[in-house]
């Protein structure tokens, strides 16, 4: 089992969903770090950096979906990844915070 986020990976393996699919009641983690976070997100979703996943990972719930979401999509696709191996059920959000923004999407700073 990978340990590292930042392992090799398949991206065609990763779950992922657009924006306008996402459950009304998704529990969304955005991965971003402070400087992004503080400039707009998502106005339920759970701030967790990136660099913070290894060793907070007891905060995510392993009882539901949880959609990892960044700025474009890049940097959840590898956290979704990470969480999967780890026994979540974890979905990247196609196009980050770009796309939620671009489809409507409320976005609070």
């Amino acid at each position: 089992m990978c340990a590292d986020i930042l392992c090799a990976m398949n991206q065609s393996e990763i779950p992922e969903v657009v924006v306008t699919a996402l459950p009304a009641d998704a529990y969304v983690i955005d991965v971003r770090e402070a400087d992004e976070w503080a400039a707009g997100h998502a106005p339920d979703a759970v701030f967790l950096p990136m660099s913070q996943i290894t060793g907070r990972v007891a905060e995510i719930p392993n009882d539901r979906t949880v959609y990892v979401m960044c700025h474009s999509g890049a940097r959840s696709a590898q956290v979704a990844q990470w969480l999967n191996l780890q026994g979540f059920d974890a979905v990247n959000v196609a196009g980050g915070i770009l796309a939620w923004a671009g489809n409507g999407r409320p976005v609070v700073a």
